[in-house]
């Protein structure tokens, strides 16, 4: 079918699978909604039959993709193997690196090519038709990927062609070594010192005890990027970290005040003025931490955002300071401009771009400038922040390698912005118009999911180099020692969702997974950091493999590794695989102790969230743990039986000892015995989701010093200090 054809050329898929065995197909109405974000009008046959004639005639006029992968380890790319003898090929280093020249043939690319992303000239000699065959087939329905990219046979113009280059290692380097870390939302964890919610100086705090008393090797937090701030006058701004206004650039909310050189010399009445808001900022601490109220994202950073006006305004930067800054911006460049400006005018015109005044909907019009130069002083201060927290952040990572840590801090990566944010605004051209990203129906949600979250458009990403998004994980790795993808899988395929309609009607578009993988393995590389992706639920077959073999770690949680292919029953810990983060639960998912106590099935009734009767869900929960519980008994991993829940919960973490994972996450909620969840999927304003302190098995809020000298915590965390001799039973022992 041309519509088939069409759409398989982009990307577009018009079926997939749910479960193995199984195909829907996507409507057309989907396919042609995502053809259209695409720039490609599918609307009529007439339409499609002459978007499909065009998009040949591209192919063919252009052999080479936009952007070129290379790893250093691997032939030739097919797209370059193929072009016709004789052509002249030359590529620009990176950052005035020189220039590096062949002639085609050869087999492989010359030795002094350096790791980066260049640019790639080619030309024929000959001035005649050559053609290069393309090395790529025409892909199916399902999947709708262009393997190579290049799109078929194309033919090599006298003129030459241009494109990118990324040539990338294949791997990111391992763990240096097997370690176990702690897994912490940041804004929960609150310290006798926070203004109201977690900050970086408590991160700082937390690493260094971790590392010289416990001995992690790593701690993950949540995503730390910039939020949608609360309009001026509205409902507040939405707490989720995975949806933020930015992902380039950290949220300010998280500065610890006190830790800006500048506060020290404070004096007069802006002094008496910050001091008067940390006090207030202690009764919203003390209002958490005693009086079971919820984390306050938007009051805190009122109080925080006052403070820093005075201290910034007050207090001059000193040459040393003021060289660092003005370094930072030069590196930074329009993208941080952009994002100072977006939360400049969303201070005046509210938090979502689409309701400003036209001329300051483009960030590069006349108005948006004159904007800009109207507010420099505003726009400054915003610039001043992002400093601030990248300055912080760098102090976290670097107290924690200090602390011995070999990772330090995992940021968390998420999935997309929010549509009316920053990134949204700076960076439209990237991001494809009326979209949204989800996940199609399956075995545990029919109705599919709608994550508000727009796409990126994969023929926008390529054409410029992945630039965009080779500057989201440089900013990242930046002060990271690892960094966490937040469904990895996201890097092949998303579903896009049109606007208006149910996630059911929705379909997968694809993306040139090799590119993003080169890319991310490249700016690993430079950083030095590990990679994880979140690799939960249904993957795509062969999704998994393509990142074992890229280095990139999975994650794996115990409740749901099980013998899935034969009989069903808990997965032995010899069976699981080495390259992974494995853990007992995550934010996502109901704390350890509420799994074993039933409690999340109960939570989830009261909400009204249950498809099946109480008595049922509770049985098959109870289930569930009395099998692993059995199977953790008969290995010798509960020398004091069923039925003491501290008990339990170190048996479980004896369990994840004895695989062979190479990294080994510690819920921090779990080590004091926390109940609640963090977020519970599939509600909105029904749950206080990301809005809870730690807290310990009565409810109540648990500070940092708590933490520090929790006896339930240390039991716990000898587990992992005991080692080897903590695994009673042998390594091949199978719970039978």
């Amino acid at each position: 079918m041309p519509l088939s054809r069409l759409a398989a050329s982009y990307g577009v898929a018009t079926s997939y699978s749910p479960s193995p065995g199984r195909t829907v197909p996507a409507t057309d109405t989907a396919v042609i909604a995502a053809l259209a974000a695409l720039g490609v009008d599918a609307s009529t046959p007439q339409a499609v039959r002459a978007a499909l004639t065009a998009r040949e005639a591209e192919r063919a006029a252009r052999p080479l993709p936009p952007t070129v992968v290379a790893w250093t380890d691997g032939p030739l790319p097919p797209s370059l193997a193929a072009l016709p003898p004789g052509t002249r090929v030359r590529v620009e280093v990176e950052e005035g690196g020189g220039v590096v020249e062949w002639e085609t043939p050869t087999d492989t690319l010359p030795e002094a090519l350096p790791t980066g992303v260049h640019r790639l000239h080619v030309r024929s000699q000959d001035p005649g038709p050559g053609t290069a065959p393309g090395p790529g087939t025409a892909p199916g329905p399902e999947t709708g990927r262009d393997t190579d990219g290049s799109g078929g046979p194309g033919r090599l113009s006298s003129e030459g062609e241009t494109a990118y280059l990324i040539v990338a290692p294949r791997r990111v380097k391992p763990p240096a070594r097997r370690t176990h870390g702690l897994l912490v939302q940041l804004y929960s964890l609150l310290s006798r010192r926070s203004w109201g919610m977690g900050d970086l100086g408590d991160l700082a705090e937390l690493s260094a005890w971790a590392g010289r008393t416990l001995g992690t090797g790593f701690v993950q937090v949540n995503p730390l990027h910039a939020a949608v701030p609360s309009p001026p006058q509205g409902p507040g701004g939405d707490p989720s970290p995975y949806r933020p206004s930015s992902r380039r650039f950290p949220d300010p909310v998280h500065l610890r005040v006190e830790a800006v050189p500048e506060y020290a010399y404070l004096t007069g009445d802006a002094r008496e003025r910050v001091d008067e808001l940390g006090r207030k900022a202690a009764l919203l601490r003390d209002s958490v931490l005693h009086q079971n109220a919820l984390i306050d994202r938007d009051a805190v950073w009122a109080l925080k955002r006052e403070a820093l006006e005075l201290l910034l305004h007050e207090v001059p930067l000193g040459p040393g300071r003021r060289a660092a800054y003005n370094a930072f911006l030069a590196e930074q460049g329009t993208a941080l401009e952009d994002h100072a400006t977006w939360n400049t005018l969303a201070e005046t015109h509210g938090p979502d771009w689409h309701s400003w005044p036209a001329v300051l909907r483009d960030p590069a019009s006349p108005g948006t400038a004159r904007a800009r130069r109207e507010a420099m002083d505003r726009v400054d201060f915003h610039c001043r922040l992002a400093w601030l927290t990248d300055t912080q952040l760098a102090a976290a990572q670097r107290t924690a390698r200090e602390a011995g840590m070999d990772t330090g801090l995992v940021h968390d990566l998420a999935v997309g912005v929010h549509p009316g944010g920053a990134d949204a605004w700076a960076q439209q051209r990237h991001f494809a118009p009326r979209m949204s990203v989800g996940a199609p129906p399956d075995a545990f949600n029919a109705r599919g999911q709608d994550w508000g979250l727009p796409p990126w458009r994969p023929d926008r990403l390529a054409e410029s180099g992945y630039a965009p998004y080779r500057a989201l994980l440089r900013g990242l790795l930046r002060n990271a020692g690892a960094l966490r993808i937040d469904h990895v899988m996201g890097l092949f395929r998303l579903w896009w969702i049109p606007e208006g309609r149910e996630p059911t009607e929705g379909t997968y578009v694809h993306y040139d997974a090799e590119a993003m993988l080169a890319v991310l393995v490249l700016e690993a590389h430079r950083a030095d950091a590990l990679v994880i992706g979140e690799d939960l639920g249904t993957v795509e077959p062969g999704v998994r493999e393509t990142l074992r073999e890229h280095g990139v770690l999975g994650t794996s949680v115990l409740w749901f590794e099980r013998d899935w292919e034969g009989t069903g029953r808990p997965l032995p810990a010899d069976a699981w695989r080495a390259d992974c983060v494995a853990t007992a639960t995550t934010h996502d998912l109901p704390p350890t102790a509420a799994r074993l106590t039933g409690e999340h099935v109960q939570l989830r009734h009261d909400l009204g969230l249950l498809t099946r009767p109480l008595a049922q869900e509770r049985a098959e929960a109870a289930a569930d743990v009395h099998e692993w519980l059995g199977a953790l008994s008969r290995l010798g991993m509960l020398p004091g039986g069923i039925g003491c829940e501290e008990d339990e919960i170190r048996a479980v973490h004896r369990f994840l000892l004895a695989t062979p994972a190479r990294m080994i996450g510690i819920w921090l909620p779990d080590a004091v015995g926390d109940r609640r969840p963090q977020n519970l999927p599939g509600t909105w304003d029904q749950y206080p989701n990301w809005r809870l302190p730690v807290a310990d098995a009565a409810g109540r809020p648990v500070t940092l010093e708590d933490l520090a000298a929790s006896p339930r915590l240390h039991a716990l965390m000898a587990v992992f200090r005991d080692g080897e001799c903590a695994r009673t039973a042998p390594p091949g022992a199978h719970p039978v």
